[in-house]
């Protein structure tokens, strides 16, 4: 028997393991990065997309694509957002793909930018002032 439409083509990227992700993490420089902590990072990664490389959400005006949840209006472009910047000169599509080394410097330098990670909403709400240490523990 096969069941069709259980998961859809697309819609269900890589979802990478907590630890895959603590040391993707570290060895791409997070740690004190812009005064944030891997921890931080992590936090961010699970409320912002579940781990998964090829989460989507549409904010109706624009849209948020990839693992740290890039929006189109202004740091990649998805051909859709009126007068997007494109400020990390990438196509949003190649945020969804199984490879986060882009979705990696584009983060980075939001983050640069924002001296921290106050554009991500859901670092905001769920992990600024918490202790974090559950999301390293162990890895």
């Amino acid at each position: 028997v096969i069941f069709l439409g259980l998961a859809l083509p697309g819609t269900q990227g890589k979802i990478i393991s907590r630890c895959e992700m603590v040391k993707i993490l570290r060895r791409n420089g997070f740690e004190g990065f812009e005064g944030t902590s891997v921890a931080d990072w992590m936090c961010l990664v699970k409320y912002e997309s579940g781990y998964n490389t090829k989460a989507y959400n549409n904010n109706g005006p624009s849209r948020d694509y990839g693992i740290f949840q890039i929006n189109s209006k202004y740091w990649c472009n998805d051909g859709r957002t009126a007068g997007a910047k494109n400020a990390c000169h990438i196509s949003c599509s190649k945020l969804q793909d199984d490879n986060i080394e882009d979705d990696i410097r584009c983060a980075k330098k939001i983050a640069r930018e924002a001296h921290g990670l106050s554009p991500w909403y859901g670092w905001k709400n769920h992990c600024r002032g918490r202790n974090l240490s559950s999301f390293v523990r162990g890895c």
